[in-house]
């Protein structure tokens, strides 16, 4: 079992999670963080840290469709093990929805 990073990371970025991973499995996009899967020890900690509510396990039908999609950014983003700033707009875009449109698929800043 892995955590997953769904849709409601994208365009806010918190990174408030980043720092309480105890094996560093978080990667850095443009506009969101993924999670490796195969890296994560499904320990939970990086879920109530999320502001946005966007981390769930792989267990939770939110993640069904994002699984795949944090093991294969996961593979060409960079590490991130320090919470950065999050964007100057990042509370504006927590909870809007249908936010896959803006999914950047470029590398972020670790």
């Amino acid at each position: 079992m892995a955590y997953v990073v769904t849709e409601n990371c994208i365009k806010c970025k918190y990174m408030d999670c980043v720092e309480v991973c105890p094996v560093d499995c978080f990667y850095v996009g443009e506009n969101m963080l993924v999670i490796h899967p195969d890296e994560c020890i499904d320990c939970g900690v990086c879920e109530p840290e999320c502001p946005a509510e966007a981390i769930v396990p792989d267990s939770d039908e939110k993640a069904i469709a994002w699984l795949e999609k944090n093991r294969e950014f996961a593979a060409i983003w960079p590490n991130i093990t320090r919470k950065g700033e999050p964007p100057a707009d990042a509370d504006e875009w927590k909870d809007k929805p249908d936010k896959i449109r803006l999914l950047s698929d470029k590398p972020g800043q670790p």
